[in-house]
């Protein structure tokens, strides 16, 4: 079918296949950085494919004929009536000699090509320059044309004044490869005009719905996703206000879908940057003023298109339910925006792919995928805590210290003195005491905290990938509460092996003495206490964590390493500091208390004689290095199990974290019709999407079939 480059992406008609071999780059080694081109073929390999495929000799050299190369090799028109004059036409963009046959030189020269930034629009060019000699002619670009399914659908006008603007009034003017390029953009803006006309018999400005669609399916299907293209009628009526399209609808129509990446910033800047927030007609209207590409008529036509998918069902409940009030998000543009290819910048050092669509996801799958984010959430719970542990060290033994106590000196004076006195006293092993077993038990905790709260946010997200605060709130109050099977315990063995250090000539205390004398319940000690703290942490935490993500994400969405470490730092500040009554009164009822020193006896009367004794600033104890513990002590964490998701990329047909993907608009190919051929190396590893893009980019779709030639050309050219 028919298709243009639209104008929001002309400006990178160049990096088009630089993004599309970064792209192959990543998947067929699995390693890059979107550095440059396609890396070319080694001469030997080639050689070995092309006599492998290459079936005639001729003077002691192996040539391929357009069917070998074709058929066999780029594996197009396979059927046994494929129509031959089509395989010729396009072995003929290899065979610059036009001699009928492809030899090594020309197949090697091909491959280099396929190279280059430009490497589709070259392709094309050569497609029309039939007689091989680096220009194209009247005749050579219409004979080609008439060719196509398209011009036997609707023929174009070769007599036209556009025709004439190129090639000159006596159509004798030939065509270089720079000015080529652009003739092949405009003329398909000129061909859907051209089509308006010829269905617009009365002059009268008018088409009727049905020849509306029928242009946009035949010229202009690349602008269409599906939900448009299966409401393309309804969309007419609905914006006319009967069954006809006048001609500034039309053109404000495919103006719309042309600058749908722009319409995306016009919404951001409304929202300024938000994703999810509802806009009205006024206020994108408002923030449209800056950009004088968008008209109001294109501005009405959106939000008609975004109403009539919403009460067609072909969005979510809460899209239907802003329908009535004329308001869109994000992801309604995302509905209607025309399919485009990206580059993919992000390193992956394993890709599987568990289900082929998410249509396929079942329950053994979501419990597949629970168990993924279970292991990368236990390997990032490790890192951070390692990398934080002498802080939580002396944030126990601060938290731990009580001034109405016999005892009668204090300790440590503050947390850096507590830290010098460790190191003093215990050496810097001092600082890890107790990490063994931390380790042992943080793997768990953050790994069933991380997937739990995962778990939970993917049953309140709707289809649009939209969630509601209190959804983002609950989950992380559910996965606060589940780790508490396993952070009581850990967080009792953890404590008593922090301040067994402060008792000198003390006996050698060691986690499985502890978890003796504590025996099952007494490991749970405090477990009220500890649902206080991580219940209200963990519903704090996650929502401020997903929000500061989406502030920090670049305009494409992306999150860098840097600010996934930062967001999560920051959003641990607010969340540590807030809970820390509670962490002091766990840490009070899980330690021994030393003879003269106060015991509690549960949460209330620890909180009552702590007030009573102490006064409401021992509440607050600690509170600096906890916030200095699980401020980096999440950042990390996250930052290591999101980077981890990225690296070892498992599609289980679900939801990935937001802005882990790193992708960069072209021009490119859909990743269904990536070549999976061993033999096709080098260059011709983007051979089968460059010879589709002709077709779907171009609309110079030839025949497949023998059926499907003419006998006569289907319409008269003017040479």
């Amino acid at each position: 079918m028919a298709a243009f480059v639209p104008d929001s992406v002309r400006t990178e008609e160049v990096n088009f296949f630089l993004g599309m071999k970064d792209w192959f780059t990543v998947h067929a080694s699995g390693s890059q950085e979107g550095s440059g081109y396609l890396k070319r073929a080694n001469s030997d390999r080639l050689h070995e494919i092309f006599n492998q495929y290459a079936t005639q000799e001729k003077n002691g050299e192996r040539f391929m004929t357009p069917a070998d190369f074709v058929r066999s090799y780029l594996g197009f028109y396979t059927d046994a009536d494929f129509n031959p004059e089509s395989v010729r036409l396009l072995a003929g963009i290899v065979d610059t000699s036009k001699d009928g046959l492809i030899s090594f030189a020309e197949f090697q020269a091909f491959e280099g090509l396929l190279c280059v930034p430009d490497a589709l629009y070259r392709t094309a060019f050569q497609l029309f320059d039939t007689n091989g000699n680096g220009m194209v002619a009247f005749a050579e670009f219409a004979e080609v044309m008439r060719k196509t399914v398209l011009h036997q659908k609707m023929p174009f006008n070769m007599d036209s004044g556009f025709i004439k603007l190129y090639f000159g009034n006596d159509k004798k003017r030939l065509i270089n490869y720079a000015e080529f390029s652009q003739f092949l953009h405009d003329f398909h803006e000129e061909y859907a005009m051209e089509a308006f006309r010829k269905f617009d018999t009365e002059g009268a400005g008018f088409i009727t719905a049905l020849d509306f669609q029928d242009i946009m399916i035949s010229i202009k299907s690349h602008l269409l996703t599906k939900k448009i293209k299966d409401n393309l009628v309804a969309a007419a009526g609905a914006g006319q206000g009967g069954r006809k399209v006048s001609f500034p609808y039309f053109m404000a129509f495919n103006s719309l879908l042309n600058n749908m990446e722009l319409i995306k910033r016009i919404y951001l800047n409304a929202t300024n940057g938000h994703r999810n927030q509802e806009v009205t007609k006024e206020e994108f209207l408002h923030s449209a003023q800056m950009m004088s590409q968008i008209t109001p008529l294109e501005v009405d036509i959106l939000f008609q298109l975004c109403d009539l998918l919403h009460q067609t069902g072909s969005a979510t409940e809460d899209s239907e339910a802003r329908a009535w009030f004329g308001r869109i998000v994000y992801n309604d543009l995302v509905d209607i925006t025309p399919e485009q290819y990206f580059k993919q910048i992000s390193k992956r050092l394993a890709e599987i792919k568990a289900v082929s669509s998410p249509d396929e996801r079942g329950v053994v799958t979501q419990i597949l995928e629970s168990g993924y984010r279970f292991v990368l959430g236990s390997i990032g719970g490790a890192v951070g805590a390692t990398a934080v542990y002498p802080v939580d060290l002396v944030k126990t033994r601060m938290q731990n210290q009580r001034t109405g106590s016999f005892i009668g000196e204090l300790m440590y004076r503050n947390s850096i003195d507590c830290f010098k006195k460790v190191i003093r006293h215990e050496g810097v092993t001092g600082l890890y005491r107790g990490l063994v077993p931390q380790l042992m038990g943080v793997a768990p905790e953050k790994a069933i905290k991380l997937t739990v709260n995962d778990f939970v946010r993917d049953k309140f997200m709707d289809k649009n990938g939209n969630l509601p605060i209190f959804g983002e709130i609950i989950s992380g109050a559910c996965a606060g509460g589940s780790q508490v099977v396993f952070t009581n315990p850990l967080e009792i063995v953890k404590i008593r092996l922090q301040v067994a250090g402060e008792i000198a000539g003390g006996s050698k205390v060691s986690a499985l003495s502890v978890v003796k004398e504590l025996g099952l319940f007494g490991l749970y000690k405090g477990a009220r206490a500890c649902l206080l703290r991580d219940v209200p942490f963990s519903a704090i935490y996650f929502p401020t964590y997903a929000h500061l993500k989406t502030k920090m994400a670049d305009e494409g969405g992306y999150n860098t390493p840097v600010s996934l470490l930062i967001a999560g730092a920051m959003a641990g500040v607010p969340a540590a500091a807030l809970v820390t009554p509670a962490d002091v009164i766990k840490t009070r009822l899980q330690v021994v208390a030393r003879q003269g020193q106060t015991t509690y006896n549960g949460v209330t009367d620890c909180a009552r004689k702590i007030y009573r004794e102490e006064g409401a600033r021992a509440f607050w104890k600690g509170a600096t290095a906890r916030v200095l513990r699980s401020s980096p002590q999440f950042g990390v964490t996250l930052f290591t199990y999101e980077l981890l998701q990225r690296l070892f990329v498992v599609d289980f047909g679900g939801s990935r974290p937001t802005g882990s993907e790193q992708k960069v608009p072209t021009t490119g190919m859909a990743d269904e019709i990536r070549s999976t051929n061993p033999d096709h190396i080098g260059g011709y590893q983007v051979a089968l999407p460059i010879f589709t893009g002709i077709e779907s980019k171009f609309g110079l779709c030839l025949p497949r079939y023998q059926a499907s030639v003419p006998t006569k050309p289907a319409a008269t050219v003017a040479q």
